[in-house]
């Protein structure tokens, strides 16, 4: 049953740290599910003040991940065709690795609010502003993933 929950866990963390990549996955309520679930194995004992403190840290990057892309989005005037777009270049921009991912986000914004019938110039304005957001959510989000991540190995390591 151990062997079960530890890949279980392992499962649920590959798949947040992608999810703090791929914006319509949570990705870090998913490292901490992986947690959760390790925690029923034998090889992990975390306190409760530790599921408090992740699980109050998780709320807050996943939340702030959803809620500061609407806000930036409205603050520099930008619209959905340009959230939706930056997206769109960002999937597209994978397969060209870490600056395809960039450049796809950035360029995708700027088409979309192109699309939506801004001039260039404030297309340009709304598609860094959206992109600097994002790329904020984004870090935040493989940090704690990251270091969640880094709780499952440290627990695994005293099994190997």
């Amino acid at each position: 049953m151990d062997t079960f929950l530890i890949v279980l866990a392992g499962i649920f963390l590959i798949t947040g740290l992608a999810g703090s990549v791929i914006s319509k996955l949570p990705g870090t309520l998913l490292c901490y599910l992986g947690l959760l679930v390790l925690q029923y194995s034998t090889i992990a004992d975390f306190s409760v003040h530790f599921f408090i403190k992740w699980g109050v840290l998780v709320i807050a990057v996943q939340g702030l991940d959803y809620l500061i892309p609407d806000w930036g989005n409205r603050k520099f005037g930008g619209s959905k065709k340009g959230v939706y777009s930056s997206l769109t270049g960002l999937l597209m921009g994978l397969y060209f690795g870490p600056w395809g991912i960039i450049t796809g986000a950035v360029a995708g914004a700027f088409f979309g609010e192109l699309f939506a019938g801004k001039k260039s110039n404030q297309a340009i304005h709304h598609a860094v502003g959206s992109f600097v957001l994002f790329f904020l959510g984004t870090i935040s989000q493989l940090i704690v993933s990251g270091l969640l991540i880094y709780h499952y190995v440290e627990n695994l390591s005293y099994v190997l």
